[in-house]
C-alpha cells in the first residue's frame, strides 16, 4: 500500500509545473544565504535560510512516504571544492494520511564549505529544487548566490543554533550494539532488519533508513521498541527494478522521536 500511495503522489507531482523566482518567494517560500564566518582551518560555515509562509512546509533530505527530496546544484559557485550540509533535526507530520519529515516556518540549513584555494573568498551559488507543501505540494526552483567574506570570524547566532539542533551522534547518545540483517525478497529487493541498542529519548520513535545510493528506494521502516532495543524493518528496491549490492558501510539510520534524534552511520552484519 505504501508503494501504491507513493506512485500516485508522484504522478500528481509530475503534472505540476515548477514554480520559480518571485512567485515562489512571494507566495510560499523565500530563500536567502546567511554568509556566516570563516573557520581557523580555512573552511567556511554559511547557511541557506528558508522562510516559509504560514501553513507551508518543506522537506528533510529523506522526506518520508510522500514528499519531494531536496536537490542542490553548487556548480555555479566559485572557489568551492566541497560542501557538507548539516541538517537540523526535522519533525514528523502527517499529510493526507502519510507520514512526512520536514520543517515549518523557518529552516536555517548550515553548510560547511571547503575552498579550492585557501585564504581566497568563496562565491556561493546554488540552484535548488525543493518541495513546498500545504494542502497541495509544489516543486519549487530557486537560485541564490552571494560572495562570502574571508574577514568575518564571528559565529552567526542563527547558524550556531541550527548546528546545535542536529541529531546526536552515536557516541553522544550512548548507542550500543548496531546490527543489520539482510535477506532477498521477491521482485529483486531486500528485506532489512536493523537493531539498535539505545535508550528511548521520546515517543513516536521512527527509524529512517538511507542507503547512500540515490538509485535505491527504501520503504518507511516499521519501528518497534523492546526495552533498550529499537528494531526496524524496511524493504529496499532499485528504482529501475535492477539487482544491486547493498553497501552496509553506506547505510545511515536516523532515529527520530518527539524528543531528541540520533544519527547512526554504517550498520554491520549481526
Amino acid at each position: 500500500m505504501i508503494q501504491v500511495w507513493r506512485i500516485l503522489f508522484l504522478a500528481v507531482l509530475s503534472v505540476l509545473l515548477p514554480v520559480s523566482g518571485a512567485r515562489a518567494q512571494e507566495d510560499m517560500v523565500s530563500v536567502s544565504i546567511l554568509p556566516g564566518w570563516q573557520m581557523a582551518d580555512g573552511s567556511h560555515v554559511a547557511a541557506l535560510k528558508f522562510e516559509l509562509a504560514d501553513g507551508w512546509k518543506t522537506y528533510w533530505r529523506a522526506p518520508g512516504e510522500a514528499g519531494i527530496p531536496p536537490q542542490f546544484d553548487w556548480r555555479g559557485s566559485r572557489n568551492l571544492a566541497r560542501v557538507e550540509i548539516e541538517w537540523p533535526t526535522p519533525k514528523q507530520t502527517v499529510t493526507n494520511g502519510m507520514r512526512t519529515i520536514g520543517y515549518e516556518h523557518v529552516l536555517v540549513l548550515p553548510v560547511r564549505l571547503t575552498p579550492e584555494r585557501a585564504g581566497q573568498p568563496i562565491t556561493l551559488s546554488v540552484d535548488m529544487e525543493i518541495g513546498v507543501c500545504s494542502d497541495i505540494c509544489v516543486p519549487v526552483s530557486v537560485t541564490v548566490s552571494q560572495a562570502l567574506e574571508v574577514s568575518e570570524h564571528r559565529p552567526d547566532p542563527q547558524i550556531a543554533a541550527a548546528l546545535a539542533a542536529r541529531p546526536y551522534t552515536q557516541a553522544e547518545a550512548g548507542v550500543g550494539r548496531v546490527v543489520c540483517k539482510v535477506s532477498p525478497i521477491a521482485g529483486g529487493g531486500v528485506h532489512l532488519v536493523a537493531e539498535v541498542d539505545v535508550a528511548a529519548m521520546g515517543s513516536k520513535e521512527m527509524v529512517v533508513v538511507e542507503t547512500g545510493n540515490p538509485a535505491l528506494w527504501v520503504t518507511q521502516a516499521e519501528s518497534v521498541r523492546q526495552g533498550n532495543r529499537l528494531r526496524a524493518e524496511a524493504e529496499i528496491f532499485h528504482g529501475e527494478g535492477r539487482g544491486f549490492m547493498l553497501d552496509r558501510s553506506g547505510l545511515r539510520l536516523t532515529i527520530l522521536s518527539t524528543g531528541d534524534a540520533v544519527d547512526i552511520r554504517g550498520c554491520p552484519a549481526g
